[in-house]
């Protein structure tokens, strides 16, 4: 059978007949990764339906996985690959610069403050949030924010993927439009792809994501925004105080956006936090996890948000059931407590800090200018495709992340940046990676 007949037998008359239709032809192996759905008009036009009906029933599919939107490119069969994820790669003996980690020199020890953890057993019914957290979380999140004290609640999710994911369910439908930061967050873009949403790439410069794309994108109709105020993954932007005011002033109009702030570097940051909610935003949301200074398996990350959005947060996060271990939340606080950890987090600070400027500085010994930036991550031009100067550098023993990999969407014009994790690397070695990228870049 080809696929013009395979098709063809795409049947229904409602949107549910019509995507349990392509999803038995998906099951069946009649239609592949990868191949393309009929437009939305021409299906419609063949079954007879309303244009409407065709566009639910492809909302159905996405938001099941089986389906992506390409924009222009049309709906495809989802592939069975993921994607690039973050970490590194344990099967290879090549040095890994892509891994996005943090030094596990600089996560503190939990041992002492498990042991000294009071042993209070949480029940069904109990609060969600430990009131203790939940008291540091009002002390350091409120300052940076510019909505009053009263109308702002706080709650706790299993990490910052975990916040997104709920976020979007509580306040969002399948086949909802949401801008994203591109080049963009891994995990972000996973997140929308296979909840269903449709991701609207909005470019970042070296002061954040800019406020052209941002309109473009509420132009569009987009019914959320994810914004990186500082150490922007992959980039190292942070918000300039201009652009902040440019970017809520650019959201004045839409109140009713959802506009979400992943603040994941928080205390490692050396740049301030400037925020795009403005004081009259109505649903909004700041997110800030642990992951960076108590490490990746701390997964605890606390959500400050408008009283509504925390509402509808708040139904799926019930005690007992999808809540956030207690003993979790009190040995985070336990850790932002204790003055040994705090020093060690601040050690951190200076640490990457320190290491990623040594790295802009062997760059620039061998031609490159990398610009000033923040985060784990030094974001690293070259003068061709990033694609095939990462392939270059693994042939000389080193794996490095491409700009491809980060991008929302496709897009023709080739990749040009590198994201380099380097902070783990000596003088020595940084010089070496340095003048092995000078040397891959080369035409």
């Amino acid at each position: 059978m080809s696929h013009d007949d395979t098709l063809a037998g795409i049947r229904g008359s409602t949107a549910a007949e019509i995507a349990a239709s392509v999803r038995a032809l998906i099951e069946r192996g009649d239609l592949a990764p990868r191949d393309a759905l009929p437009p939305v008009r021409a299906l419609a036009e063949r079954l007879g339906v309303n244009r409407n009906t065709t566009v639910a029933a492809y909302r159905l599919l996405a938001s099941s996985g089986l389906v992506e939107s390409h924009g222009r490119a049309g709906t495809r069969v989802a592939a069975a690959e993921l994607g690039a994820a973050e970490g590194s790669s344990p099967d290879t003996s090549l040095a890994d610069v892509g891994a996005g980690n943090p030094d596990p020199r600089f996560i503190p020890d939990p041992q002492a403050a498990l042991s000294a953890l009071a042993g209070r057993p949480v029940l069904y019914g109990a609060p969600v949030m430990d009131e203790g957290l939940e008291r540091w979380a009002r002390e350091h999140l409120g300052p940076d924010l510019r909505v009053p004290a009263r109308d702002v609640a706080i709650t706790v999710t299993g990490g910052a993927a975990d916040a997104l994911e709920r976020l979007f369910t509580a306040m969002l439908a399948p086949g909802d439009a949401v801008a994203i930061e591109d080049p963009g967050f891994l995990t972000g873009i996973h997140t929308l792809r296979v909840g269903g949403y449709r991701a609207v790439p909005v470019p970042v410069d070296e002061e954040g994501m800019t406020v052209e794309g941002l309109e473009a994108a509420l132009e569009q109709g987009v019914r959320a925004v994810v914004c990186t105020p500082r150490a922007q993954n992959p980039t190292g932007a942070s918000l300039s105080a201009r652009r902040a005011v440019a970017l809520r002033r650019a959201l004045a109009d839409h109140p009713y956006v959802l506009v979400v702030e992943d603040d994941h570097f928080s205390l490692l940051s050396r740049r301030p936090h400037r925020s795009i909610i403005g004081a009259r935003h109505r649903r909004w949301a700041l997110v800030r996890s642990v992951s960076k200074f108590l490490g990746p398996d701390m997964s605890i990350a606390l959500v400050a948000s408008d009283l509504t959005t925390a509402e509808r947060l708040g139904m799926r996060l019930r005690p007992g059931t999808t809540w956030v271990s207690h003993l979790l939340q009190r040995l985070a606080l336990a850790l932002l407590d204790d003055d040994s950890a705090r020093a060690r987090i601040a050690k951190a600070r200076e640490h990457y800090a320190e290491r990623n400027d040594a790295f802009r500085a062997a760059l620039a010994r061998v031609g490159i200018d990398c610009p000033p930036g923040d985060g784990l991550n030094v974001w690293v031009p070259v003068a061709r495709p990033a694609r095939e100067v990462a392939e270059r550098l693994r042939g000389e023993g080193w794996i490095a992340r491409p700009e491809d990999e980060f991008r929302v969407g496709s897009r023709a014009d080739p990749s040009s940046h590198l994201r380099v994790t380097a902070h783990h690397l000596d003088d020595d070695a940084q010089q070496r990676l340095a003048a092995a990228v000078a040397v891959a870049q080369e035409a």
